[in-house]
Order: C-alpha cells, then structure tokens, then sequence
C-alpha cells in the first residue's frame, strides 16, 4: 500500500487554494498567527507543559518541519489556506490511520479578518474530498468545542454528524476542554462533499459573518499542539 497516494497535491475552487505546508511558510505563519492570538485562543490545542506565548521563528521552524515529516509519512496532509493568493489559514488531515480503519481528523483555522467569506467550509470540503477519493481515506472526524458554534456550523452545513461529547479530550487554552465529535463517512457523499457545498445540501453555502476559528487538531501552532494520539493521531 501506497501510504503517500496523492500527496503533495494544491487543491483549488475559484479564490480558495490548499498547497502543501513549505518551510518558507513559517515567517507568515507567526504573522498571522500572532495577529490572531486573541481569536485563536479559546480554540488551540497545547501541551499542558508548555507555555502559551511563543514569539520566536524557531518553533514556527521545528513545527512545519515535524509536520512535513509526518506528510512524507503518509500520517498527515498539512496545507496552507489561500485566499486570492493571500496566505490566509491552515488545514490539516491528519491522525491519518491506515488497515482496516482508514480514519482521519480534520483541523484548521483561519485568519479573522478573512472569516464570514465561506473560505473555511470550501477549503474542508475540498480536504475531505481528496481524502475519500484521491487518497482512499473512508472516515474523516472533526473535533470542536461545544462552545465554538461557529466552527459546528462549518461541518453540520457540510453535513458531518454529531457523535456525542469527547469528556476532556484536549488540553485547549489552560485545561481540559470537552469536545463534540463530529464524523462523515464516503459513503454519505457519493458525489463528493464539494458539490453537495456547491448545490446547497444539506443547508446549502451561505456567506456566515464570523465564521469561527475552526476545529482541534495539532500540530497546528508552535506549540505543537496535538490532537489525541491513541490511537493515531493534527489543531483549531
């Protein structure tokens, strides 16, 4: 088995772009990331150990080569978020776990003054349909915070299903934080998560204002942020 089938790969629809995650991409990383640390915040997925700021380029360094490392793997797919060609966010498959399972989690976030524009839906929809039919993927997880209603918006528009509360299941912003577990299968978009999007099923696209930061996955940040690692394991 091919664990690396269909990576790297840029994924686009009109204005919205997913490339792989470059190592030149880490001083616009911090950028963005440190304009947005109020807004990301409630939503970060860190190690209880480490501390919360991180200002340095370093980490930024050590954390895209950690998650480039896990892509060539066949673990992870970690993309840039483009938004007319501007670097506007992160999304990541990963916790990829291949035999019988062929699961994975979805994570991203994206910048504030970019959210309401349908970018973050678009972009998930595009993930999700490579994982399903250009990798072979069968099952892609969400996790996110009862709190963040507008990231559960994202995936229930697109039709993910809410699996029930995860007790504790991250360490987000100082503790342990419950999270609902939201889940699709290919089997329940036959014709691809796009163009249910596209065709408004099951509520159609719609243009929300604030769209929120996204859902838990890491390593996302510099923190290194990682999502539940048993049984395989990336952010907001």
């Amino acid at each position: 088995m091919n664990r690396r089938q269909g990576w790297p790969v840029t994924l686009r629809e009109r204005e919205v772009v997913l490339r792989p995650l470059r190592l030149r991409d880490a001083s616009v990383l911090r950028e963005v990331r440190a304009r947005n640390e109020e807004w990301l915040r409630p939503w970060e997925p860190t190690y209880p150990e480490m501390p919360v700021n991180t200002n340095g380029l370093a980490p930024y360094v050590a954390m895209l080569q950690s998650i480039r490392r896990e892509a060539r793997q066949g673990l992870s797919m970690p993309w840039a978020v483009l938004f007319e060609g501007r670097f506007v966010g992160q999304l990541t498959v990963g916790a990829i776990t291949w035999g019988s399972a062929r699961s994975a989690q979805v994570g991203y976030w994206i910048d504030s003054a970019f959210a309401g524009h349908g970018i973050t839906p678009t972009a998930v929809a595009l993930a999700v349909d490579h994982s399903f039919f250009g990798v072979g993927l069968h099952r892609i997880e969400a996790s996110i915070r009862p709190e963040n209603r507008a990231s559960r918006r994202v995936v229930t528009k697109l039709g993910f299903r809410d699996e029930g509360v995860r007790r504790r299941q991250l360490h987000i912003d100082g503790a342990w934080r419950d999270h609902i577990c939201y889940a699709i299968t290919a089997e329940e978009v036959p014709q691809g998560m796009m163009h249910r999007w596209r065709h408004g099923t099951p509520s159609g696209p719609s243009i929300e204002p604030g769209s929120g930061p996204g859902s838990a996955l890491g390593p996302q940040g510099p923190n290194g942020g990682q999502g539940p690692r048993d049984p395989a394991s990336p952010h907001p």
